[in-house]
């Protein structure tokens, strides 16, 4: 039996209409999105958050080499976040950036993504470190699970266009370096 084509393109419209929305966000977004579970991190529970209390000896190294064409962007002397992985955390990085891996998207269009409910304590729980003028930075004693590295980038030539820039970071008791691209 041969598929009705309008039944296919109407289950395959929403992964269309998804790809559409991420070409449409900006300079760059890294990689395919991820695809996420609906309906699953939708309340802040801050007992997922404790685990990235514990002492770790795992650290991340990393530098942004974001470029989006032949524009150089930087995050010299800007705050570089780590946030630990969570279910709520997750839901919110794929609204914010379509991705739950990585991104690059214009800081404008993050912003308005961001959910107005309620986030409980988060911030108390995220790590923060700058950039320094070779755009690198590090963290140390994280414990073993998934994390959030996220930096805001500007154009080394100053043109307009501030970038978020995300990438999901897996320690496992080891020290990794990672490239912000």
């Amino acid at each position: 039996m041969k598929p009705n084509p309008l039944c296919v393109l109407a289950l395959l419209s929403p992964l269309v209409l998804g790809a559409c929305e991420t070409e449409s966000l900006g300079p760059t977004v890294s990689g395919p999105a991820t695809l996420y579970q609906p309906g699953t991190g939708e309340t802040f529970n801050e007992g997922d958050f404790v685990w990235s209390r514990a002492p770790g000896v795992g650290s991340i190294d990393g530098v942004l080499t974001f470029r989006d064409g032949g524009t150089r962007y930087s995050c010299r002397g800007r705050d570089v976040i780590l946030t630990p992985e969570t279910p709520w955390v997750r839901r919110r990085m794929f609204i914010l950036y379509g991705s739950i891996d990585s991104a690059a998207v214009p800081a404008d269009i993050v912003r308005a993504r961001t959910p107005s409910g309620p986030s409980g304590d988060y911030a108390s729980y995220a790590r923060k470190t700058q950039c320094d003028s070779a755009n690198r930075f590090s963290f140390r004693g994280l414990p073993d699970g998934g994390w959030y590295v996220i930096t805001l980038a500007r154009p080394d030539d100053a043109s307009q266009g501030t970038v978020a820039v995300m990438r999901r970071v897996q320690i496992r008791g080891d020290a990794r370096t990672i490239d912000l691209d």
